[in-house]
């Protein structure tokens, strides 16, 4: 079943695409007629290539993987920034670090830094600084915070990339490709979907259009995260189960040895019992003799 349908995509307006004279021409697969200089997005291709990328999002996610959100644009910042925290995953709304992926370190460092700061404030060691440095250091957090504060989770580089614009974020996408990291993207018409592993063709500037294709695409991530939370439970499960199974056999083993070990014992102890019974039986021949000889 499809994640989205036709009329869905054709109510947030996903068909609207550029003037003609903004077109791209690798994009002409996905158009499906041009009206008053308007290019219209084939919508039926839309919904097949929501579902490509959702299915291959939640094969990510499935994984225990991270997948970066990029939507510095006015229309897109709020809807990714929530859309990303609702499964748990970092995103980009400000200006895009340059070298984020490609110069990785260099950021964690930054982000490592923004830490350090939040620590030495808590236990009081900025408290001897004076008003002039203490209010420097705050406006160092704050603009780290605001750039960086959404990619603290991110401890390595993501396994996949969800690209809101390409022709915006054409430095993310580079980065990406550079590194071989799987690129999904809203695909306008006067972008090139060359460079993007999983296209999905829409209008990139409407908030409905963005909200409607980001939603479906946040479930599917939902329900992978669901699908590694229930895995994981099974393989805590079963690992108890075989913890529990490797203590009771140990207990079985010494209780097998304790019953071998009475069992010598009374073996041992059943000869030595025999010959204290004969010289008995011999007695009594002894006795019935006497009565005669008298």
């Amino acid at each position: 079943m499809s994640r989205t349908n036709f009329d869905q995509l054709l109510q947030a307006g996903c068909h609207f695409g550029h003037l003609r004279r903004k077109w791209n021409p690798a994009m002409a697969p996905y158009i499906f007629m041009e009206r008053n200089g308007i290019h219209i997005i084939d919508l039926n291709k839309t919904v097949e290539q929501i579902d490509i990328a959702a299915a291959a999002l939640k094969n990510i996610a499935a994984q225990g993987k991270k997948i970066l959100f990029v939507g510095t644009k006015k229309q897109a910042k709020e809807i990714v920034a929530e859309k990303a925290q609702s499964v748990g995953m970092p995103y980009v709304i400000e200006r895009w670090p340059g070298g984020m992926l490609t110069n990785f370190p260099t950021i964690r460092k930054a982000v490592k830094k923004m830490a350090n700061i939040d620590k030495l404030m808590n236990d009081g060691t900025f408290s001897n600084l004076s008003k002039r440095e203490l209010l420097q250091v705050t406006r160092q957090r704050a603009k780290l915070e605001k750039n960086l504060g959404s990619i603290v989770d991110l401890t390595r580089l993501p396994s996949a990339l969800f690209v809101v614009d390409v022709l915006k974020e054409n430095i993310a996408v580079r980065e990406a490709n550079r590194l071989g990291i799987p690129v999904f993207a809203m695909v306008d018409t006067n972008s090139d979907p060359k460079n993007i592993d999983f296209v999905i063709p829409s209008n990139d500037d409407a908030k409905d259009a963005i909200e409607v294709v980001l939603d479906a695409c946040c479930k599917a991530i939902a329900e992978g995260v669901e699908e590694r939370k229930m895995q994981k439970a099974d393989e805590k499960a079963a690992a108890e189960q075989s913890e529990e199974a490797a203590e009771a056999k140990p207990r079985r083993t010494r209780k097998a040895r304790k019953d071998e070990a009475e069992a010598e014992v009374k073996e041992e102890a059943a000869p030595a019992e025999a010959p204290a019974e004969a010289p008995a039986a011999e007695e009594a021949p002894a006795e019935e003799e006497a009565p005669a000889a008298e």
